[in-house]
Protein backbone atom coordinates (compact mmCIF):
# COMPACT_ATOMS: atom_id res chain seq x y z
CA UNK A 1 0.00 0.00 0.00
CA UNK A 2 0.71 3.57 -0.95
CA UNK A 3 0.66 5.63 2.98
CA UNK A 4 0.94 9.53 2.58
CA UNK A 5 1.76 11.67 5.11
CA UNK A 6 0.82 15.45 4.74
CA UNK A 7 1.83 18.42 6.23
CA UNK A 8 -1.05 19.57 9.02
CA UNK A 9 -1.69 23.15 7.92
CA UNK A 10 -4.50 23.84 10.82
CA UNK A 11 -3.51 26.65 12.22
CA UNK A 12 -0.31 26.38 14.11
CA UNK A 13 -0.58 22.35 14.26
CA UNK A 14 2.86 21.11 14.10
CA UNK A 15 2.30 17.61 15.15
CA UNK A 16 2.74 15.07 12.36
CA UNK A 17 0.83 11.93 11.79
CA UNK A 18 3.59 9.51 11.99
CA UNK A 19 7.33 9.57 13.86
CA UNK A 20 10.37 7.71 11.62
CA UNK A 21 9.94 4.72 13.79
CA UNK A 22 6.54 4.47 12.73
CA UNK A 23 7.61 5.08 9.02
CA UNK A 24 10.26 2.47 9.85
CA UNK A 25 7.42 0.21 10.40
CA UNK A 26 5.24 0.39 7.61
CA UNK A 27 8.58 0.36 5.15
CA UNK A 28 9.22 -2.84 6.57
CA UNK A 29 6.16 -4.73 6.48
CA UNK A 30 6.53 -3.87 2.60
CA UNK A 31 4.88 -0.51 2.01
CA UNK A 32 5.92 2.47 0.28
CA UNK A 33 5.59 5.85 2.59
CA UNK A 34 5.10 9.32 1.27
CA UNK A 35 6.43 12.35 3.23
CA UNK A 36 5.84 15.51 2.33
CA UNK A 37 8.99 18.00 2.82
CA UNK A 38 9.25 19.46 6.59
CA UNK A 39 6.17 17.55 7.69
CA UNK A 40 7.77 16.62 11.10
CA UNK A 41 9.59 20.07 11.62
CA UNK A 42 7.47 21.58 14.26
CA UNK A 43 8.16 18.32 15.80
CA UNK A 44 11.55 18.39 15.69
CA UNK A 45 11.73 15.52 13.47
CA UNK A 46 14.04 16.61 10.45
CA UNK A 47 13.35 14.88 6.44
CA UNK A 48 16.86 13.29 7.14
CA UNK A 49 15.42 10.91 9.89
CA UNK A 50 12.73 9.89 7.80
CA UNK A 51 14.61 9.22 4.51
CA UNK A 52 17.06 6.99 7.24
CA UNK A 53 13.95 5.39 8.18
CA UNK A 54 13.47 4.40 4.34
CA UNK A 55 10.34 7.35 3.96
CA UNK A 56 10.00 9.14 0.41
CA UNK A 57 10.22 13.43 0.52
CA UNK A 58 7.70 14.54 -1.89
CA UNK A 59 7.78 18.28 -2.63
CA UNK A 60 4.12 19.06 -2.21
CA UNK A 61 0.69 17.88 -0.38
CA UNK A 62 -1.17 17.83 -3.89
CA UNK A 63 1.22 14.71 -4.97
CA UNK A 64 1.13 13.06 -1.46
CA UNK A 65 -2.85 13.03 -1.95
CA UNK A 66 -2.77 12.09 -5.31
CA UNK A 67 -0.63 9.05 -5.04
CA UNK A 68 -1.47 7.62 -1.74
CA UNK A 69 -4.18 4.92 -1.02
CA UNK A 70 -4.27 5.76 2.29
CA UNK A 71 -3.78 9.26 4.20
CA UNK A 72 -2.46 9.42 7.72
CA UNK A 73 -2.90 12.59 9.55
CA UNK A 74 -3.21 14.12 13.07
CA UNK A 75 -6.43 16.45 12.79
CA UNK A 76 -9.52 16.83 9.99
CA UNK A 77 -8.70 17.94 6.71
CA UNK A 78 -9.43 21.70 6.18
CA UNK A 79 -9.14 24.03 3.27
CA UNK A 80 -7.34 22.73 0.02
CA UNK A 81 -7.60 19.50 1.60
CA UNK A 82 -11.27 19.32 0.97
CA UNK A 83 -10.81 19.20 -3.26
CA UNK A 84 -7.40 16.69 -2.78
CA UNK A 85 -9.58 14.12 -1.10
CA UNK A 86 -10.86 11.07 -3.84
CA UNK A 87 -13.12 8.21 -4.10
CA UNK A 88 -12.04 5.49 -2.18
CA UNK A 89 -9.29 7.06 -0.42
CA UNK A 90 -8.57 5.55 3.27
CA UNK A 91 -8.01 9.04 5.56
CA UNK A 92 -6.84 7.97 8.99
CA UNK A 93 -6.85 10.53 11.41
CA UNK A 94 -9.05 12.65 13.80
CA UNK A 95 -12.29 13.54 12.34
CA UNK A 96 -14.61 14.63 15.05
CA UNK A 97 -17.37 14.81 12.50
CA UNK A 98 -20.38 15.25 14.69
CA UNK A 99 -20.16 19.05 15.45
CA UNK A 100 -18.63 19.37 11.70
CA UNK A 101 -21.85 19.37 8.79
CA UNK A 102 -19.84 20.89 6.34
CA UNK A 103 -16.59 17.91 6.74
CA UNK A 104 -19.22 15.34 6.82
CA UNK A 105 -21.03 16.24 4.00
CA UNK A 106 -17.71 17.21 1.85
CA UNK A 107 -16.78 13.44 2.96
CA UNK A 108 -19.89 11.98 1.53
CA UNK A 109 -19.81 13.65 -1.67
CA UNK A 110 -16.37 12.83 -2.16
CA UNK A 111 -17.32 8.68 -1.02
CA UNK A 112 -13.78 9.35 1.17
CA UNK A 113 -13.20 6.21 3.76
CA UNK A 114 -12.95 8.20 6.85
CA UNK A 115 -11.68 6.18 9.82
CA UNK A 116 -11.46 8.32 13.06
CA UNK A 117 -8.95 7.70 16.10
CA UNK A 118 -11.54 9.40 18.79
CA UNK A 119 -14.48 6.49 17.81
CA UNK A 120 -11.84 2.96 17.80
CA UNK A 121 -12.39 1.15 20.49
CA UNK A 122 -10.62 -1.81 22.59
CA UNK A 123 -11.79 -4.69 24.34
CA UNK A 124 -12.58 -2.64 27.29
CA UNK A 125 -14.73 -0.46 25.67
CA UNK A 126 -12.38 2.24 25.53
CA UNK A 127 -11.14 4.58 23.08
CA UNK A 128 -7.18 3.80 22.70
CA UNK A 129 -6.19 6.19 19.88
CA UNK A 130 -7.96 9.54 21.94
CA UNK A 131 -6.55 8.53 25.20
CA UNK A 132 -2.80 9.79 24.71
CA UNK A 133 -4.09 13.16 23.38
CA UNK A 134 -6.29 13.36 25.88
CA UNK A 135 -3.80 12.81 28.66
CA UNK A 136 -1.77 16.01 27.08
CA UNK A 137 -4.77 18.42 27.08
CA UNK A 138 -6.26 17.30 30.48
CA UNK A 139 -2.66 18.11 31.39
CA UNK A 140 -2.48 20.90 29.49
CA UNK A 141 -5.80 22.36 30.11
CA UNK A 142 -4.40 23.15 34.46
CA UNK A 143 -1.43 24.49 32.77
CA UNK A 144 -3.67 27.13 30.49
CA UNK A 145 -5.82 27.96 33.18
CA UNK A 146 -3.25 28.78 35.43
CA UNK A 147 -1.52 30.81 32.96
CA UNK A 148 -5.10 32.57 31.43
CA UNK A 149 -5.92 33.62 35.40
CA UNK A 150 -2.88 35.53 35.35
CA UNK A 151 -4.00 39.15 35.28
CA UNK A 152 -1.64 40.65 32.66
CA UNK A 153 -3.11 37.54 30.30
CA UNK A 154 -6.35 39.08 30.90
CA UNK A 155 -7.52 36.80 33.63
CA UNK A 156 -8.79 37.85 37.89
CA UNK A 157 -5.03 37.71 39.36
CA UNK A 158 -5.10 34.37 40.78
CA UNK A 159 -2.40 31.64 41.83
CA UNK A 160 -3.57 28.31 41.21
CA UNK A 161 -2.06 27.17 44.81
CA UNK A 162 -2.38 30.91 46.78
CA UNK A 163 0.11 31.15 49.26
CA UNK A 164 -0.66 30.44 53.11
CA UNK A 165 -2.87 32.91 54.40
CA UNK A 166 -4.14 32.92 50.95
CA UNK A 167 -6.91 30.96 50.22
CA UNK A 168 -6.27 28.83 46.17
CA UNK A 169 -7.72 29.04 43.28
CA UNK A 170 -11.22 27.32 42.76
CA UNK A 171 -10.97 24.74 40.26
CA UNK A 172 -13.89 22.84 39.21
CA UNK A 173 -13.54 20.00 36.77
CA UNK A 174 -16.15 18.43 34.66
CA UNK A 175 -16.26 14.95 33.71
CA UNK A 176 -14.00 12.24 35.10
CA UNK A 177 -12.92 10.48 32.44
CA UNK A 178 -8.99 10.20 31.08
CA UNK A 179 -9.50 14.45 30.50
CA UNK A 180 -10.53 14.82 34.12
CA UNK A 181 -8.26 12.27 35.56
CA UNK A 182 -5.45 14.16 34.02
CA UNK A 183 -6.21 17.52 34.88
CA UNK A 184 -7.05 16.95 38.46
CA UNK A 185 -3.48 15.40 38.67
CA UNK A 186 -2.30 18.50 37.71
CA UNK A 187 -4.76 20.76 39.90
CA UNK A 188 -4.09 18.80 42.85
CA UNK A 189 -0.44 18.88 42.63
CA UNK A 190 -0.94 22.95 41.84
CA UNK A 191 -2.72 23.10 45.24
CA UNK A 192 -5.54 24.29 44.28
CA UNK A 193 -9.26 23.36 46.14
CA UNK A 194 -10.64 20.97 43.20
CA UNK A 195 -13.99 19.58 42.27
CA UNK A 196 -14.69 17.18 40.16
CA UNK A 197 -18.20 16.08 38.68
CA UNK A 198 -19.44 13.38 37.08
CA UNK A 199 -22.74 11.00 36.39
CA UNK A 200 -21.38 7.56 37.06
CA UNK A 201 -20.98 6.89 40.55
CA UNK A 202 -18.36 4.17 40.05
CA UNK A 203 -16.19 6.76 38.62
CA UNK A 204 -16.35 9.04 41.33
CA UNK A 205 -15.70 6.45 43.69
CA UNK A 206 -12.36 5.48 42.11
CA UNK A 207 -11.03 9.37 41.87
CA UNK A 208 -12.35 9.32 45.40
CA UNK A 209 -10.21 6.16 46.35
CA UNK A 210 -7.40 7.39 44.53
CA UNK A 211 -7.34 11.59 45.00
CA UNK A 212 -8.39 11.17 48.43
CA UNK A 213 -9.00 14.83 50.63
CA UNK A 214 -7.39 16.42 47.73
CA UNK A 215 -10.94 16.77 45.91
CA UNK A 216 -14.27 16.97 45.71
CA UNK A 217 -16.28 14.85 44.07
CA UNK A 218 -19.85 15.92 43.41
CA UNK A 219 -22.45 13.44 40.88
CA UNK A 220 -23.46 16.21 37.95
CA UNK A 221 -27.16 16.99 37.33
CA UNK A 222 -28.04 20.74 36.19
CA UNK A 223 -27.87 21.68 40.13
CA UNK A 224 -24.85 20.26 41.39
CA UNK A 225 -23.27 21.85 38.21
CA UNK A 226 -24.71 25.19 38.65
CA UNK A 227 -23.53 25.04 42.58
CA UNK A 228 -19.97 23.58 41.62
CA UNK A 229 -18.79 26.95 39.20
CA UNK A 230 -20.63 29.37 41.49
CA UNK A 231 -17.03 32.01 42.46
CA UNK A 232 -15.24 29.61 40.34
CA UNK A 233 -12.16 30.79 39.38
CA UNK A 234 -11.52 28.22 36.48
CA UNK A 235 -13.81 25.50 34.97
CA UNK A 236 -12.46 22.76 32.74
CA UNK A 237 -14.79 21.07 30.71
CA UNK A 238 -13.83 17.25 29.97
CA UNK A 239 -17.25 15.65 28.58
CA UNK A 240 -16.86 13.15 26.14
CA UNK A 241 -19.90 10.95 24.38
CA UNK A 242 -18.00 9.19 22.10
CA UNK A 243 -18.45 10.48 18.53
CA UNK A 244 -21.20 12.52 19.34
CA UNK A 245 -21.96 16.14 19.76
CA UNK A 246 -20.74 17.16 23.54
CA UNK A 247 -24.30 17.93 25.90
CA UNK A 248 -24.03 21.43 26.94
CA UNK A 249 -23.51 21.15 30.68
CA UNK A 250 -22.78 24.73 31.56
CA UNK A 251 -25.60 27.66 30.35
CA UNK A 252 -24.64 31.01 29.75
CA UNK A 253 -27.13 32.01 33.00
CA UNK A 254 -24.36 30.33 35.16
CA UNK A 255 -21.43 31.66 33.95
CA UNK A 256 -23.25 34.78 35.62
CA UNK A 257 -22.08 33.28 38.98
CA UNK A 258 -18.64 32.90 38.44
CA UNK A 259 -15.59 35.55 39.06
CA UNK A 260 -14.83 38.18 36.42
CA UNK A 261 -11.94 37.40 35.03
CA UNK A 262 -12.29 33.41 35.91
CA UNK A 263 -11.73 31.52 33.11
CA UNK A 264 -12.93 28.29 30.88
CA UNK A 265 -11.22 25.81 29.02
CA UNK A 266 -13.37 23.82 27.10
CA UNK A 267 -11.53 20.43 25.80
CA UNK A 268 -14.69 18.91 24.44
CA UNK A 269 -14.59 21.86 21.47
CA UNK A 270 -13.34 19.51 19.60
CA UNK A 271 -16.93 17.75 20.08
CA UNK A 272 -18.66 20.68 19.74
CA UNK A 273 -18.33 22.05 23.59
CA UNK A 274 -19.88 21.19 26.63
CA UNK A 275 -20.26 24.93 27.95
CA UNK A 276 -23.07 26.56 25.72
CA UNK A 277 -20.92 29.45 25.24
CA UNK A 278 -17.98 27.65 23.48
CA UNK A 279 -17.06 28.28 20.12
CA UNK A 280 -13.82 27.20 18.43
CA UNK A 281 -10.87 29.20 18.32
CA UNK A 282 -7.35 28.90 17.76
CA UNK A 283 -3.86 29.01 18.62
CA UNK A 284 -3.64 32.61 17.03
CA UNK A 285 -6.45 33.56 18.63
CA UNK A 286 -7.51 31.50 21.60
CA UNK A 287 -9.56 33.23 23.90
CA UNK A 288 -12.83 35.37 23.93
CA UNK A 289 -14.77 36.92 26.63
CA UNK A 290 -18.79 36.19 27.78
CA UNK A 291 -19.68 38.34 30.17
CA UNK A 292 -16.87 38.82 31.60
CA UNK A 293 -15.38 35.23 31.78
CA UNK A 294 -11.96 34.35 29.71
CA UNK A 295 -13.03 31.17 27.36
CA UNK A 296 -9.93 29.03 25.89
CA UNK A 297 -11.23 26.63 23.39
CA UNK A 298 -8.72 25.93 21.15
CA UNK A 299 -9.94 22.73 18.76
CA UNK A 300 -6.17 21.20 18.70
CA UNK A 301 -4.78 22.07 22.31
CA UNK A 302 -1.86 19.23 22.05
CA UNK A 303 -0.57 21.08 19.21
CA UNK A 304 1.03 23.28 21.01
CA UNK A 305 3.28 20.79 22.44
CA UNK A 306 3.79 18.69 19.04
CA UNK A 307 6.53 16.97 19.95
CA UNK A 308 5.17 14.76 23.12
CA UNK A 309 2.26 14.90 21.33
CA UNK A 310 3.51 13.21 18.07
CA UNK A 311 5.29 10.71 19.50
CA UNK A 312 2.51 9.83 21.87
CA UNK A 313 0.29 9.80 18.79
CA UNK A 314 2.03 7.16 17.13
CA UNK A 315 2.79 5.02 20.03
CA UNK A 316 -1.28 4.42 20.08
CA UNK A 317 -2.11 4.51 16.12
CA UNK A 318 0.41 2.91 14.43
CA UNK A 319 -0.73 -1.04 15.36
CA UNK A 320 -3.84 0.16 13.56
CA UNK A 321 -2.07 1.74 10.93
CA UNK A 322 -0.20 -1.59 9.69
CA UNK A 323 -3.50 -3.82 10.18
CA UNK A 324 -5.00 -1.41 7.58
CA UNK A 325 -2.37 -1.46 5.71
CA UNK A 326 -1.42 -5.16 5.59
CA UNK A 327 -4.61 -6.36 5.69
CA UNK A 328 -6.26 -3.70 3.29
CA UNK A 329 -9.32 -2.08 4.94
CA UNK A 330 -12.25 -4.15 3.87
CA UNK A 331 -10.40 -7.42 5.42
CA UNK A 332 -8.97 -5.39 8.91
CA UNK A 333 -12.28 -4.03 9.79
CA UNK A 334 -14.25 -7.22 8.90
CA UNK A 335 -11.65 -9.04 11.08
CA UNK A 336 -11.79 -6.55 13.85
CA UNK A 337 -14.54 -5.15 15.46
CA UNK A 338 -12.64 -2.60 17.56
CA UNK A 339 -11.70 -1.31 14.23
CA UNK A 340 -14.57 -1.40 12.64
CA UNK A 341 -15.71 1.18 15.17
CA UNK A 342 -13.39 4.06 13.72
CA UNK A 343 -15.76 3.72 10.18
CA UNK A 344 -17.24 7.30 10.48
CA UNK A 345 -18.03 7.36 6.53
CA UNK A 346 -17.95 4.55 3.53
CA UNK A 347 -19.35 4.97 -0.30
CA UNK A 348 -21.16 8.46 0.72
CA UNK A 349 -22.77 7.03 3.59
CA UNK A 350 -22.50 7.93 7.34
CA UNK A 351 -21.98 4.64 9.35
CA UNK A 352 -21.26 6.20 12.93
CA UNK A 353 -24.88 6.43 14.41
CA UNK A 354 -23.85 8.87 16.58
CA UNK A 355 -22.55 11.60 13.69
CA UNK A 356 -25.71 10.56 12.19
CA UNK A 357 -27.97 11.42 15.00
CA UNK A 358 -25.83 14.58 15.77
CA UNK A 359 -26.70 15.89 12.28
CA UNK A 360 -30.07 14.26 11.65
CA UNK A 361 -29.12 12.25 8.98
CA UNK A 362 -29.99 9.01 7.49
CA UNK A 363 -27.08 6.26 9.60
CA UNK A 364 -26.10 3.01 7.65
CA UNK A 365 -24.40 0.05 9.56
CA UNK A 366 -20.45 -0.53 8.13
CA UNK A 367 -21.57 -4.40 8.13
CA UNK A 368 -24.58 -3.67 5.17
CA UNK A 369 -21.47 -2.19 2.88
CA UNK A 370 -19.20 -4.76 2.87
Amino acid sequence: MIIGLPKEIKDKESRVGLTPAGVKTLHDAGHTILVEKDAGEGSGIPDAQYQGAMGEIVASAAEIWERADMIVKVKEPVGPEYQRMREGQLLFTYLHLAPDPHLTQVMLERKVIGVAYETITNDEGHLPLLGPMSEVAGRMSVQIGAHYLQKSEGGRGVLMGGVPGVLPAKTVVIGGGVVGVNALKMAVGLGANVHVLDRNLDRLRYLDDIFGAKIRTLASNPYTVQEAIANADLVIGGVLIPGASAPKLVTRDMLKTMHKGAVIVDVAVDQGGCIETTRPTTHSEPTYYVDDVLHYCVTNMPGAVPRTSTFALTNATLPYALKLANKGFKDAIAKDTNLQNGVNTYQGKITYAAVAESQGLEHTPITELI
